[in-house]
């Protein structure tokens, strides 16, 4: 007979609400977390994904995002529903994240309809870092993709040292934080506003432009998708 289940470690709520999530989708798969390792050969461990849902500590994001996989439930399949408990495990995360990473503390993410200028620029790329649970240096740069965010620049633009040298740059470095496609035109054009007109890299200017174009022909409110469009 299986040992029964620690209770969830409360400590800090952002992370026992995680853990209370993973729990109950494992609990509606009606899965063991053995038979979930084995479906992924051993990686992740049993062990990795009980500590997962522990509430003790924040996985790691991979680890949930394999969680959610292996315990989507018929009704999930049937409704469509998988990638909303995505999306929620996510959310999730980022708030554990955010709960116990952050050095000071954010009720909401920054605006960028509201920076007018290069040092709001920097300090809202900088509270989009925190609300985004402060990842490292090194996870932006991997989470970016190669060669786009040196971890040297990402570490420079948290200090408030630098701002990105081009929208292709602002793009890797917002991707890092978690910001979603529809909020990324809504910083470039923050960034554009405050920067082209500057010394910046001739780009920007050409961002705004093109920017402004396609604004005008999406008037039936489909996003502009990616930066690389504009960039």
């Amino acid at each position: 007979m299986a040992r029964p289940e620690r209770p969830v470690d409360r400590t800090v709520p952002a992370r026992a609400e995680l853990a209370d999530f993973l729990r109950g989708r494992r609990t509606a798969a009606g899965m063991t977390y053995r038979q979930m390792s084995s479906l992924v050969s051993g990686m992740p461990s049993r062990t990795t994904f009980e500590r997962a849902a522990s509430g003790s500590r924040v996985p790691d994001l991979e680890t949930v995002e394999v969680y959610v996989r292996l315990t989507v439930t018929k009704e999930e399949e049937f409704t469509g529903s998988t990638d909303a408990a995505m999306d929620q495990a996510r959310k999730l995360w980022i708030k554990a994240r955010r709960a116990t990473r952050a050095p000071y503390h954010l009720h909401k993410a920054p605006d960028p309809s509201l920076i007018s200028n290069r040092a709001d620029f920097s300090r809202a790329l900088r509270d989009q870092h925190v609300w985004a649970g402060c990842p490292s240096p090194g996870e932006m740069s991997q989470a970016s993709g190669a060669g786009m965010l040196p971890k040297t620049t990402a570490y420079r633009i948290i200090a408030g040292r630098t701002l990105p040298v081009t929208p292709v740059q602002a793009l890797a470095f917002l991707k890092a934080c978690y910001v979603q496609p529809p909020e990324e035109v809504e910083w470039l054009a923050a960034a554009v506003r405050v920067l082209v007109g500057s010394c910046e890299h001739p780009d920007w200017a050409d961002a705004h432009a093109r920017l402004h174009e396609r604004v005008s022909k999406n008037r039936d409110g489909i996003p502009v998708r990616r930066l690389e469009a504009v960039a």
